[in-house]
């Protein structure tokens, strides 16, 4: 394993947004060398709860999930989102509670994260970021 999906980026691949994110994440697909967080998980199904039960998204979502591990939320995770959030706090720049649950989760389990919006994510020391996007 070697990457960690962001929801945003998922959310695109979802929606067909960029032929280039498409390659890049059928290519990492069959590498097997891509993963959730549990928490992306949770972040795309309450987005599908909202869909209309003819939403072609719905499916896609579901296949996506049978597609690539769904890696679990440990203590390692919890551990570095305590201290994460706490120096965010301090810093007076609090990035969001998913947000820096996933970069913990990404930390822990030394995995370069996949995001488009990297503005959140590029104060996070250690933290490796990669768009797939531009």
């Amino acid at each position: 394993m070697r990457y960690l999906l962001d929801t945003n980026i998922v959310s695109y691949f979802i929606r067909r947004s960029s032929p280039a994110l498409d390659a890049k994440l059928s290519d990492a697909l069959k590498h097997h060398s891509v993963a959730i967080s549990v928490i992306t998980r949770a972040e795309l199904r309450y987005g599908q709860a909202g869909m209309t039960p003819e939403d072609r998204r719905r499916g896609v979502i579901d296949g996506f999930f049978l597609r690539l591990p769904n890696l679990e939320w440990d203590a390692k995770a919890a551990d570095l989102y305590g201290a994460l959030k706490d120096t965010f706090r301090r810093q007076g720049q609090p990035i969001g509670e998913m947000d820096t649950q996933i970069a913990a989760h990404a930390l822990a389990e030394k995995l370069i994260l996949v995001t488009h919006n990297t503005r959140h994510f590029e104060n996070i020391p250690n933290l490796k970021l990669a768009d797939w996007m531009v």
